[in-house]
């Protein structure tokens, strides 16, 4: 089985993730380039949405 092509790091704006990302962090650790920034982790449980505060990618939480 071929490996997952790595996530290209601030190419989206919008990304949805799901329970096994949790918690979830910015920049994520499949990008290809994990250190495009400063790691931050984002509170998105409670509201569903979260967005990164140094390159604005907006994380929505998907229940399954």
């Amino acid at each position: 089985m071929a490996e997952p092509k790595p996530k290209t790091p601030n190419a989206a704006a919008r990304y949805e993730v799901t329970k096994k990302d949790l918690p979830l962090h910015c920049p994520m650790p499949d990008s290809s380039l994990w250190d495009s920034h400063p790691r931050v982790f984002l509170p998105i449980e409670d509201s569903g949405e979260a967005k990164c505060p140094y390159c604005g990618a907006v994380y929505i939480f998907k229940a399954n």
